[in-house]
């Protein structure tokens, strides 16, 4: 039997499973989706954002790249982000890194990864940014302050879109969260969270004709 087969019969047997616990689990899913929360995380499978916070099909609408990154030129991340605050209303995007992350890793290395360099160098202005801080902490500490100060400008760069400005001046949410994920203990643990409405630096902010 191949592998992916595996994963159909898996599928068929989940399926079963939530239509005996719940009756009118999947007749819900197909008439509505309305979440609130907007989870940016990393591409590394250890990191499913539904398993880890304990929330069922349609409560978590989810984007995923290496390294939970917030890029401004990234087209598929803004269509979410756009779709997430006007039609899902959603109330809250949280990035979450997560510790032993492999393009963090890759990012402090002077490797050449090839085509994957042009997306890890978002890392590397990162750590360009706090190069004084990390440098200074010890050695088995770099990775994951690295890891945590990644996870805190990707929570910046969000209040940077103007699809955010314009929810906030607007009088909406989202709350914006920085979490970190521990592959050790599962645990999440919270780095930056900000309200509706702070104020951005002048520098970013945007003028609306609304």
């Amino acid at each position: 039997m191949k592998e992916s087969d595996k994963l159909l019969l898996s599928n068929k047997a989940w399926a079963r499973e939530r239509v005996e616990v719940d009756p009118d689990f999947f007749r819900r899913l197909v008439n509505q989706q309305r979440p609130h929360f907007l989870w940016i995380g990393c591409s590394d499978s250890r990191v499913p954002a539904n398993e880890i916070t304990g929330t069922a099909p349609g409560e978590v609408f989810v984007q995923r790249n290496i390294a939970n990154l917030v890029v401004p030129t990234d087209l598929n991340l803004l269509s979410v982000i756009e779709y997430a605050i006007e039609v899902l209303e959603v109330e809250h995007i949280i990035v979450c890194g997560h510790y032993g992350c492999g393009g963090i890793k890759a990012a402090m290395t002077p490797r050449s990864y090839g085509a994957l360099n042009k997306w890890l160098r978002n890392i590397k202005d990162v750590y360009r940014l706090h190069r004084e801080e990390i440098d200074a902490a010890p050695l088995e500490r770099k990775v994951d302050l690295l890891t945590e100060l990644n996870v805190r400008e990707q929570v910046a760069n969000l209040t940077k879109t103007s699809l955010v400005q314009r929810a906030w001046r607007r009088g909406r949410r989202p709350w914006l969260h920085g979490w970190v994920y521990s592959l050790a203990d599962g645990i999440l643990h919270e780095l930056v969270s900000i309200a509706p409405g702070t104020p951005v630096d002048p520098i970013y902010q945007f003028e609306f004709d609304e």
